[in-house]
């Protein structure tokens, strides 16, 4: 069994800054891609962000150049830097990890979710 759970949203200003995280915790022997999607109001989820477990990065193009994704090996964390906060970036964030747990199998992982609200 795996658990992830995120922290770091909350209410921001446009043009303002958060960070969220992400912790893996449990049966975990490695872990490979981890990423962040999200759930805007009346949307459907959308991906935003990847990061490999040799650390390259791929952003989707409405967010590339204002988030960063990164990730710490040591503490199964992935975190995002989100940077220059539009109205339209207001979701709920989603944490999602491809992890390979003790007995070998392969299986995707998502967190509960943390709201990001940014206001005009």
């Amino acid at each position: 069994q795996v658990q992830l759970v995120e922290s770091g949203g909350g209410l921001v200003q446009a043009g303002g800054s958060l960070r969220l995280s992400c912790t893996a915790s449990g049966s975990i022997f490695s872990i490979n891609a981890m990423g962040w999607y999200r759930q805007g109001p009346g949307k459907q989820r959308e991906w935003v962000a990847t990061i490999a477990s040799g650390s390259n990065t791929n952003y989707a193009d409405s967010v590339k150049g204002r988030f960063t994704i990164s990730r710490d090996n040591t503490k199964n964390t992935v975190y995002l830097q989100m940077n220059s906060l539009k109205p339209e970036d207001t979701a709920v964030y989603y944490c999602n990890a491809e992890v390979v747990v003790t007995s070998r199998a392969l299986s995707d992982y998502w967190g509960q979710g943390t709201q990001v609200t940014v206001s005009s």
